[in-house]
């Protein structure tokens, strides 16, 4: 196990992702944050099934650095309860995630 982590986040479109995304990097929050378009999300809320077109964020953090992220990310995002699913990364290249824990504070 690493100290990185994938931080998964869904928006409800570009200009947001891109402004929180943008936001998350410069303050060092995430090493990397990738906007993946033309997501369909199917669920339910409130008892109602809802299909929603979104954002998907893929947000590259350490543990160290996760809470200020969450807790950054749940106050600038538009959603009354916003996805927020942090996933360890078990193994990478080492390069790669050397610069991700040097691009965190934490």
């Amino acid at each position: 196990m690493t100290e990185a982590m994938i931080v998964l986040c869904g928006f409800p479109n570009e200009d947001e992702a891109r402004h929180i995304g943008t936001h998350l990097v410069e303050r060092q929050y995430a090493a990397c944050v990738n906007l993946l378009p033309g997501v369909e999300s199917i669920y339910r809320w409130q008892g109602k099934l809802c299909r929603e077109r979104e954002i998907m964020a893929v947000m590259k953090t350490t543990r160290a650095g996760f809470a200020a992220l969450s807790r950054e990310l749940v106050a600038m995002h538009s959603y009354d309860e916003p996805e927020v699913l942090a996933l360890p990364v078990a193994d990478g290249s080492p390069g790669y995630l050397q610069w991700l824990i040097d691009g965190v504070r934490g």
